[in-house]
């Protein structure tokens, strides 16, 4: 029997910083565009990681068997014209935990809690050719386009990003 899985939103790090920060350094080093690049260092990741609680940063953890699994936050905008969307960043499961259903699990509690907020769009992005296309894809978002040369991966390389929306209805 496989363990629970239970995400909650986290208001403050100071607990949770080393775990999140061994997540962030784990999922860049396996070759995530997350806005960072192999090698982190744990300074620099843990530093990342208290500035993320704020008043336009949700931040919602995904915990099995006491461990953090992974993370998604939900980036609110405060701009007039925009407060009825949201942004998705920052999709990371520890590979660890990967193939479990997680990143289905935070994606879907972020649409609710965004849903619970009175959104109605939801934007993210995803670098082209990563398996999380797949999921956003699955989840019913759709491709609005390609912008080349968005990102530096870790071998040098720039890939593009790919840009998708979901309008939220129940």
């Amino acid at each position: 029997m496989t363990a629970p899985i239970t995400i909650y939103t986290l208001e403050k790090v100071s607990s949770d910083l080393p775990a999140l920060t061994e997540l962030l350094i784990d999922v860049v080093n396996d070759g995530a565009s997350i806005g960072f690049l192999p090698e982190l260092s744990y300074t620099e990741a843990a530093t990342y990681w208290q500035s993320v609680c704020n008043e336009q940063t949700l931040l919602f953890v995904a915990k099995q068997q006491n461990q953090i699994a992974g993370t998604i936050q939900l980036h609110l905008i405060a701009k007039a014209n925009g407060l009825h969307r949201v942004e998705i960043a920052k999709l990371m499961v520890s590979p660890a935990f990967r193939r479990r259903g997680i990143a289905r699990l935070l994606m879907e509690h972020a649409e609710q809690v965004a849903f619970d907020l009175g959104k109605t769009l939801i934007v993210l992005d995803s670098r082209e050719g990563d398996p999380s296309n797949f999921l956003y894809q699955s989840l019913g978002y759709t491709e609005v386009g390609k912008i080349p040369m968005y990102a530096k991966s870790g071998d040098g390389q720039f890939d593009a990003t790919v840009i998708y929306y979901k309008v939220i209805t129940q």
